[in-house]
């Protein structure tokens, strides 16, 4: 059944793909969906005025970062997130539960929130469930998250539960909060978070959880943290499928093509990660056949394009010859240029992916991507 939030459009009969719509307070989101990560309200290397050419319809934002500065009382008064960037369509904003988990030697965690030691001057801030909110509601995030606990590969069963429980507790706080806002005007919406480390009985119990909260669309969290490809297929598998059909799903911090693909064929709508434009300053380009990296000296007097089947601006007016020259010699342009190609890149495939979806034939084009990418057979 739709929602007033989300419209299903096609299964896919190959697989449990499909598309959809996500209906936001600043415009239609096409689904399966890439969502490019704008940590301090900016995609590194790349204006607003670029990633609408390439054509998002949703960016991230980090709370936590944005908290400590430049504050959310200033972003308040700009007009949220959108005012303060100038970027009019949606913003995802995650709750700093992220960094609960990679900034653990800068936090404690207790029942009432996380004590956070700012990584710019050593000042103490606490975060709840309710201040997130509160700080999120601030920004105008279209979507925002709840405070959670993620754990890493690893972690014990009595670490992940105490966890789990944590989690559960402030999803309750921040669902409680959350409505309060929306009582007050706010028309952003908030995801809880499916935990439970790599362990089957705590995933269907925190998703039975998640469920029982009926908000618009929920989140998958605790994957990709260090687990061997197959442990992500297997939990990513196992835990889409414990959950409601009819709301949109999104699993956090993924950002490669097989992650992507794997997560669309288990149902999954919305993905976001660092990884494309991190890469792109490091001088490594997305082609169709595997990594590129621009830094090897076979490509000094190659005047061919990144990938001879990219339609992108950075394909079409330079070539590998100039873009190793930018990276070798530190421009920034170099930055720039790779950063539009990767995001450009990944927009296209999710294009693919929902025109595949659309015609039935996911699957296949799930396998022919993935065995042309991963021979990395690049000329």
């Amino acid at each position: 059944m739709d929602s007033p939030f989300f419209t299903q459009l096609h299964d896919d009969t190959t697989s449990s793909a499909r598309t959809g719509v996500l209906h936001l307070p600043h415009g239609d989101v096409q689904t399966p969906v890439f969502m490019p990560v704008g940590t301090n309200a900016t995609v590194k290397a790349i204006t607003k005025d670029d990633l609408e050419e390439i054509g998002f319809q949703i960016i991230l934002a980090n709370t936590y970062h944005m908290y400590l500065r430049p504050g959310s009382d200033l972003v308040e008064e700009a007009g949220g997130l959108h005012g303060f960037s100038g970027w009019k369509r949606n913003f995802l904003t995650d709750s700093g539960g992220f960094q609960v988990f990679s900034l653990s030697k800068l936090r404690n965690i207790s029942d009432k929130g996380v004590l956070f030691q700012s990584h710019i001057d050593g000042s103490r801030h606490l975060f709840t469930p309710e201040s997130v909110v509160d700080v999120q509601t601030q920004f105008n995030s279209d979507i925002q998250m709840q405070l959670d606990v993620c754990t890493g590969w690893g972690t014990s069963k009595e670490e992940s539960v105490k966890a789990l429980n944590t989690t559960t507790a402030w999803a309750k706080r921040a669902l409680a909060e959350w409505k309060k806002k929306r009582d007050e005007g706010y028309k952003g919406t908030l995801f809880p978070i499916v935990q439970g480390n790599f362990f089957k009985d705590l995933r269907d119990k925190s998703a039975e959880f998640v469920a029982s909260l009926d908000t618009p669309g929920l989140a998958i969290g605790g994957l990709s943290v260090g687990e061997p490809a197959d442990v992500y297929m297997e939990l990513l598998e196992y835990t889409a499928k414990v959950l409601p059909r009819d709301k949109p799903k999104y699993v956090m911090g993924i950002g490669t093509p097989d992650y992507i693909l794997e997560a669309v064929s288990n149902g999954v709508d919305m993905f976001d990660c660092v990884l494309p434009t991190r890469n792109a300053r490091n001088g490594s380009y997305f082609t169709r056949d595997g990594f590129l990296s621009i830094k090897q000296e076979r490509f000094m007097h190659d005047f061919g394009p990144i990938d001879k089947e990219c339609h992108c601006k950075v394909c079409q007016n330079y070539t590998r010859a100039y873009l190793r020259h930018l990276y070798k010699d530190q421009e920034i342009l170099s930055a720039m240029l790779a950063s539009y190609h990767n995001l450009y890149f990944l927009n296209n495939m999710m294009k693919e992916v929902r025109l595949a979806i659309q015609e039935d034939r996911f699957a296949s084009y799930k396998d022919a991507f993935l065995k042309r990418f991963k021979a990395g057979n690049i000329q």
